[in-house]
C-alpha cells in the first residue's frame, strides 16, 4: 500500500507537469463564443495572428511564457462559455459553428502523437519534439499528399523542412512544425536536438543524411541573414563575408562551416562523436539556392508546396544536397558507399576497409588523355598526346545532301530520348583502379579505358553523322576513344588496330544502383502525372501533351529527376572555376574520389553510339535520314505532324525493334516538337542545328516564320 509521502510526491509531480490546454477545435470555440478575433488575441499575448491561427488547427503548439498566459485565458473563457452539454451550459443558443479538427492521418511522417494530457506525462522521461500536425488553411487546402511516409522512428518528422517567417517549419506530408529558434546556431540545435528530422542511409555501409532545413526569404531576415546576396559575380557562387554577424554567430557556437562558406547551400557542422553525425544543410531560397531550370517555379511556391516538392525528391533520389548536380554525384556515393566495416584479424576490432565496387576513399588522377587540358598530370608532364572527345552530338546535315523528296515533305518533327545518359548508364562497366599505359596492345571491347585508333579510314554515311566525333565529322587521323567507341567501329565490320592504350584492371558496374533509382524516379514521377507504361503510343503522345498541367510539383520533381542525371554525369568532370584559378593548380573537385573523367567519358561515348545505331537502324527500315542531332533529340523529315507518321511499325502494329520507341522509360522517345520543313531547311542554311530550337512547336509554325 502507496504511503502518504509516496501518494504527495506523485501529487506534486501532477501539479509541476506542463499546463494542459483544451483541444484546437475547443480553443477557437471560446475565443469566438468570447467575440474576441485572432488578430486581438495575438496582440494581448504578444505574438502574430498566423500563431494564433496555428495554435488553432493543431499545427503548433505555445510555448511559455505564452503557454501559462493561453490556459488561463482559456479557463476563464471556459467558466463563462461552457461547450454544449456540459454541466451548467446553457441550451438557449447553440455554439458558434466551427470547423472539424483536421485528424491525424496515419500515413503521417513518424507515430501519432499523444493527446496533450499524456504528452505532459511522459515529457520529463523522453525528449521533447515539436508538435506535428498536417497543415491546413483556411484559404489553401492541405497539399495533396504523395511521399511516401517515413518509416524510421529516429526520423519521425521526414528528411527535411521548409521555415517561413513566423517560425512555422513545412515538413512532408503536410506535416508542421513550431520552430522558435531566432538565430543560426539556435536553429541548427533545434533541427539536431527537436526536429525529429533527417533520412536513413540508402546503403547499409552508408550515413544517414543530414535533415534539411529550406529558409524562405523572411525566415532568413528573422534569422539575420541578408534577404538577397548581391555581388559581381553570379549569385549562386557568392557567399557571405567572414565577418558578417551570422557568421561570426556560428564560429561563437563552436559550429563549423564548409569550404564553400554561409552560401546559397550552406553545410554547418560539428566534428562527430563517434558514429554520431553533427551536421545541419540549410538552403536559402531567397539566395537562388532552387535554380529555375532544375526547380521549374519552387522557387515562387508557398512553404507547403516547397516541402512537397523537396520532399518527394528526397523520397525518390535523395535529400537535396546543393544543386541537382552536386545531388546527382552525391547519391553516386550514397549508393556505393567507399567503405565497410570489416574485422583486423590482428585485433578483432572493426575498422573501415574498402567496400568493393566502389571508388575508394582516395581521389585518382587520370590517365593524360582522360584529362583536361589545364590538369597538373597534363600541365606537370608537357603531354601533347591529344584527349578524348566523347561527348554528345552537334550535327548537322549538309543541306547540299537533302533529297527533293525530302525537301517536299511538309514537316519537321523532333524526338527526345528520355534520359539518354541515364539509359548508357545500365550495367555500364567502368574502371574502378587507376590505368596502366599499353601499347599496340590487342583491342578488348570489355575492358573500359582509353584507346588510341585511327578510325579515319572508316568512310561513313554522309547522311548520318560519323559515330567517332560530337560533330559528326569524319576523324582525320589517330584520336583517343573510349572503348564503347571504338567497340562500335568493331561492329560496323572494322579491323581495329590500337596504337597506345590506358587501361584499368579493376572493373565494375559502379553505376548500376544509381541508375536503377533514378530510373524508378523518372517512370514513378511520369505515372503520377499520367504518363504509364501500357499506354499505346497515341495515348503516350496525347498524355505527354498535357502531363505538365496535371501538377506543377510532379512537373518540378520530373525536371529535378532528369537535372539530376544530367549534371551527375557533369560533375564527373568538373573544371576548375573562379578567375583566381591557375593553370595546373589542383582544383577542390580533384579532391574527390568522385572526379572521374573516364567514367563520364565512358557515358557519354555509349549513349552517343545508342544513337548512331538508332539512326542507322532507322535508315534500314524506313529509308529516312535525321535533318539534324543535338544531344538526345533527333529531327526527321516526316509527311504528317506526329511521329506516328514515319516511325517504323510491324504489321502487327507493334513498333520495329532497333529503330527509335515512344515510350516513358529512360532510353524511349518521346515528342519534342513539330515545325514546317521550310523552317527546319532554313535554319540549316544558316549554319544553325533544328534540333536546339525546335522544342515547344506544338503548334506547327507557318512558312513565314
Amino acid at each position: 500500500m502507496a504511503t502518504e509521502e509516496e501518494l504527495f510526491a506523485s501529487v506534486d509531480a501532477l501539479l509541476e507537469e506542463e499546463p494542459q490546454l483544451p483541444s484546437p477545435v475547443e480553443r477557437a470555440r471560446l475565443r469566438e463564443a468570447a467575440g474576441i478575433t485572432q488578430a486581438r488575441l495575438a496582440a494581448a499575448l504578444k505574438t502574430s495572428t498566423q500563431s494564433v491561427k496555428n495554435w488553432e488547427n493543431g499545427r503548433s503548439e505555445p510555448k511559455p511564457p505564452r503557454l501559462e498566459a493561453y490556459q488561463r485565458l482559456l479557463k476563464g473563457w471556459a467558466a463563462k462559455y461552457p461547450a454544449p452539454g456540459a454541466p451548467g451550459a446553457s441550451t438557449a443558443a447553440p455554439a458558434p459553428a466551427v470547423a472539424p479538427q483536421p485528424e491525424v492521418s496515419a500515413t503521417v511522417a513518424g507515430p501519432v502523437e499523444a493527446p496533450p494530457a499524456q504528452a505532459a506525462q511522459t515529457a520529463r522521461t523522453a525528449p521533447a519534439r515539436p508538435a506535428s500536425r498536417p497543415a491546413t488553411s483556411p484559404s489553401r487546402p492541405a497539399a495533396k499528399r504523395t511521399a511516401k511516409p517515413v518509416d524510421d522512428p529516429r526520423f519521425p518528422h521526414g528528411p527535411l523542412a521548409v521555415l517561413d517567417g513566423d517560425g512555422s517549419a513545412y515538413g512532408v506530408d503536410g506535416i508542421v512544425l513550431d520552430c522558435p529558434a531566432a538565430t543560426v546556431p539556435e536553429l541548427v540545435e533545434w533541427t539536431l536536438r527537436e526536429s525529429g528530422l533527417g533520412a536513413a542511409k540508402l546503403n547499409r555501409h552508408g550515413k544517414d543524411s543530414d535533415p534539411l532545413i529550406v529558409l524562405t526569404a523572411s525566415a532568413a531576415v528573422r534569422l539575420g541573414l541578408p534577404e538577397r546576396l548581391e555581388g559581381p559575380e553570379q549569385r549562386r557562387s557568392l557567399r557571405l563575408p567572414e565577418d558578417h554577424p551570422v557568421v561570426r554567430q556560428v564560429a561563437k557556437a563552436k559550429w563549423r562551416l564548409t569550404q564553400r562558406g554561409f552560401g546559397p547551400w550552406a553545410r554547418i557542422y560539428r566534428t562527430a562523436q563517434g558514429t554520431r553525425r553533427q551536421c545541419v544543410q540549410l538552403a536559402v531560397l531567397s539566395w537562388d539556392a532552387l535554380d529555375e531550370r532544375s526547380w521549374p517555379g519552387v522557387a515562387e511556391m508557398e512553404p507547403a508546396d516547397v516541402a512537397r516538392v523537396l520532399g518527394m525528391y528526397a523520397q525518390r533520389v535523395i535529400t537535396p544536397r546543393g544543386s541537382t548536380a552536386v545531388s546527382g554525384l552525391e547519391l553516386m556515393t550514397a549508393l556505393r558507399p567507399p567503405t565497410r566495416a570489416v574485422q583486423d584479424r590482428a585485433t578483432g576490432n572493426w575498422v573501415p576497409g574498402h567496400n568493393p565496387g566502389s571508388l575508394g576513399t582516395e581521389p585518382m588522377d587520370p590517365a593524360p588523355p582522360e584529362a583536361t587540358p589545364e590538369h597538373p598530370v597534363v600541365v606537370n608532364s608537357g603531354w601533347t598526346g591529344g584527349f578524348l572527345d566523347e561527348e554528345a552530338y552537334q550535327w548537322v546535315r549538309d543541306v547540299d545532301l537533302l533529297t527533293d523528296e525530302e525537301c517536299t515533305l511538309p514537316y519537321a518533327v523532333g524526338l527526345d530520348l528520355n534520359t539518354a545518359f541515364l539509359a548508357a548508364a545500365n550495367r555500364l562497366v567502368v574502371g574502378l583502379s587507376a590505368p596502366d599505359h599499353f601499347h599496340a596492345p590487342a583491342f578488348n571491347p570489355k575492358i573500359p579505358g582509353s584507346w588510341l585508333v585511327d578510325l579515319s579510314p572508316i568512310e561513313p554515311d554522309p547522311r548520318l553523322p560519323s559515330p567517332f566525333t560530337p560533330s559528326g565529322e569524319r576523324p582525320t587521323g589517330p584520336a583517343w576513344y573510349q572503348t564503347h567507341t571504338v567497340a562500335y567501329a568493331q561492329e560496323l565490320g572494322h579491323d581495329v588496330h590500337p596504337i597506345e592504350a590506358y587501361l584499368r584492371r579493376e572493373t565494375g558496374a559502379y553505376l548500376d544502383p544509381w541508375h536503377d533509382r533514378l530510373r524508378s524516379a523518372y517512370v514513378d514521377t511520369l505515372a503520377d502525372l499520367g504518363v504509364t507504361k501500357d499506354l499505346s503510343d497515341t495515348e503516350f503522345l496525347a498524355a505527354m501533351e498535357r502531363h505538365k498541367d496535371v501538377d506543377p510539383a510532379l512537373t518540378a520533381v520530373l525536371a529535378a529527376v532528369k537535372a539530376t542525371v544530367k549534371g551527375g554525369v557533369g560533375k564527373l568532370r568538373e573544371r576548375p572555376q573562379g578567375r583566381r584559378y591557375k593553370e595546373g593548380e589542383r582544383w577542390p573537385a580533384l579532391q574527390r574520389p568522385t572526379w572521374r573523367p573516364d567514367i563520364r567519358a565512358a557515358v557519354i561515348s555509349r549513349a552517343r553510339v545508342n544513337m548512331h545505331r538508332k539512326l542507322r537502324n532507322m535508315a534500314a527500315m524506313t529509308g529516312l535520314y535525321p535533318l539534324a542531332v543535338l544531344s538526345d533529340c533527333v529531327v526527321y523529315p516526316s509527311p504528317g505532324d506526329s511521329p506516328l507518321d514515319f516511325l517504323p511499325y510491324a504489321a502487327s502494329g507493334k513498333p520495329q525493334p532497333g529503330g527509335f520507341r515512344l515510350g516513358p522509360t529512360p532510353g524511349l522517345a518521346k515528342l519534342e516538337g513539330v515545325r514546317s520543313m521550310l523552317w527546319a531547311v532554313g535554319l540549316m542554311e544558316q549554319g544553325l542545328n533544328p534540333a536546339r530550337h525546335i522544342k515547344g512547336g506544338d503548334a506547327v509554325l507557318d512558312e513565314g516564320e
